[in-house]
């Protein structure tokens, strides 16, 4: 079992910060990649940031410049660092992490509850 716990999320007024963070526990055997998405309310579910085992980083056009992704292996932890924050940004965020539980299993797709962001003045 891998469960995935969000934290950091609230209301915040436009150009501000916010900071997710992302605990991961249970028996994985490795991690391919940790990521961020996001799914406003009538909307699909999108792609925010993500990063990989190497410390790659991929990220939506719409975040580019204001978010940054990082990870603390050690600590099985992934963060979203969100600045110059829009009302646009207002979703619920969701921590994923892909991986295989045991060597040769298949690799899997793992979600967090989310937590919401609320950018309004």
């Amino acid at each position: 079992q891998v469960q995935l716990v969000e934290s950091g999320g609230g209301l915040v007024q436009p150009g501000g910060s916010l900071r997710l963070s992302c605990a991961a526990s249970g028996s994985i055997y490795t991690i391919n990649a940790r990521g961020w998405y996001r799914q406003a309310p009538g909307k699909q579910r999108e792609l925010v940031a993500t990063i990989t085992s190497g410390g790659i980083t991929n990220y939506a056009d719409s975040v580019k410049g204001r978010f940054t992704i990082s990870s603390d292996n050690a600590k099985n932890m992934v963060y979203l660092q969100m600045n110059s924050l829009k009302p646009e940004d207002t979703a619920v965020y969701s921590c994923n992490l892909r991986g295989r539980r045991w060597p040769g299993g298949a690799n899997l797709n793992y979600w967090g509850q989310g937590t919401q962001v609320t950018v309004s003045s």
